[in-house]
């Protein structure tokens, strides 16, 4: 027997669901029995193993050497995806590399359904790469071949905020217009949506969704201005020259504030470039603090704490940031008003694709019924509270945050392949 599924494959979690024999989708356990599973893959060089979510994240933390990948969705349709990455002797292109960690989903779950699994709805953004129709169209098709190399037959796609806007159309009992705030890793979408339980189970929705803005903005993006902000300038960011002429390099702090450019750190002539810095620096000492924690491969690990510095906030005022290279520690203390500034320019951009949103469908803020929620940066205070500046009369739907979007694809997947689900 063979069997359907709806799969997000997303920037920072993943998530495959199906339709049970009663009609209700449902996500299935991937990792230690919990239905997300993050984007990450370890090369383990000391095992030769390719570990997975939460494992690959343990494997990295206890310092075993290997290769951490993480993020690799924000590489389709750009010119990094034509870059390999190193594994020992071997060099794998992205594509192969988000083929293994899509085949390792479809083999959990194969084996929690004791079924094969030929047909996916796979989720996608409304914008792979900002208004780039071509890239886009390639992003698409990059990740259509990493699917099926690992013996998917039939892949369809939806966009993730309509998959949401279908999880979310379980619960109303009357038609509402609904924008999906879509805020995931990597990027952001932004849908209207006409939901109503008399359309719920039409073959073709096309007609109720009004309009759909997307840009390449996304949790990920958050850390790293938030790293650029208040951390890498405790690295050097922002100092001068010993004669005073110009500031230092900004493109290694920008590296080492992106998740998928932080290996390019660890090739030698980099190192080599970071120390010709360090002998013309003013601040040697902060550079010196950064050498090391390239040489230590800690670029990974640090991103990680920015990332919980960032979490934190989200229920506190203020954070302190403290983290240990070798014999000292890189300190500062973060505030939500020092995050919100960090974020403001984004936030802006936020604000500006849910207006081009609202335009393109001929409504304003007011007509909005219900703002639905999904993606784990809806959590950061900054963008929070400007949504509900944008909407004060709309209710406000918390989704299921890391699992609608698997959920509304599982439907799709009802929908597309009918009875041979």
């Amino acid at each position: 027997m063979t069997l359907a599924c709806g799969l997000d494959f997303g920037t920072s979690n993943s998530t495959l669901g199906r339709v049970d024999p009663d009609g209700q989708p449902q996500l299935l356990p991937l990792e230690d029995g919990q239905a997300t599973m993050p984007s990450v893959l370890f090369f383990g060089f000391e095992d030769d193993r390719v570990h997975f979510g939460r494992a690959a994240l343990a494997e990295y933390v206890t310092g075993a050497e290997g290769r951490l990948m993480r993020s690799l969705k924000s590489v389709l349709g750009t010119a990094l995806f034509a870059d390999t990455t190193r594994v020992k002797a071997r060099r794998l292109g992205f594509g192969e590399i988000i083929g293994t960690y899509i085949g390792e989903l479809k083999r959990r779950a194969e084996a929690e359904l004791g079924a094969e699994l030929t047909r996916v709805v796979m989720g996608r953004p409304v914008q792979f790469v900002d208004d780039d129709a071509e890239a886009d169209r390639i992003a698409q098709g990059q990740l259509e071949a990493a699917v099926r190399a690992q013996g998917f037959e039939e892949i369809a796609f939806q966009f993730e905020p309509i998959a949401a806007a279908l999880d979310y159309e379980r619960q109303v009992s009357g038609e509402k217009l609904a924008l999906i705030v879509d805020l995931g890793g990597g990027t952001s979408d932004f849908s209207l949506v006409r939901v109503s339980p008399a359309r719920a189970g039409a073959a073709d929705r096309s007609g109720d969704i009004l309009a759909t803005a997307g840009v390449h903005i996304g949790g990920t993006d958050f850390d790293r201005l938030l790293a650029m902000s208040r951390i890498m300038p405790e690295l050097g960011l922002g100092s001068r020259t010993r004669d005073g002429k110009r500031h230092l390099p900004v493109a290694p702090y920008y590296d080492l504030s992106t998740w998928h450019r932080i290996n390019r750190l660890y090739d030698p002539q980099a190192l080599r470039d970071l120390r010709s810095t360090l002998r013309e620096a003013i601040e040697a000492e902060r550079v010196r603090t950064m050498i090391m924690l390239v040489e230590d491969r800690l670029g990974h690990r640090l991103i990680g704490a920015v990332e919980a510095a960032k979490i934190a906030l989200s229920d506190a005022t203020e954070t302190d940031f403290v983290f240990p290279v070798r014999d000292r520690d890189i300190r500062t203390t973060i505030s939500v008003a020092q995050l919100a500034e960090a974020l403001a320019d984004s936030v802006a951009r936020l604000e500006a694709t849910i207006g081009e949103t609202l335009r393109r469908a001929g409504v304003g803020a007011e007509a909005v019924d219900s703002l639905i929620l999904t993606g784990g940066s809806t959590l950061v205070p900054a963008v929070s509270r400007r949504l509900g500046a944008l909407f004060p009369e709309a209710e406000v739907v918390r989704t299921d945050v890391l699992g609608s979007v698997g959920l509304g694809l599982a439907l799709e997947a009802k929908r597309v392949f009918g009875p041979r689900h």
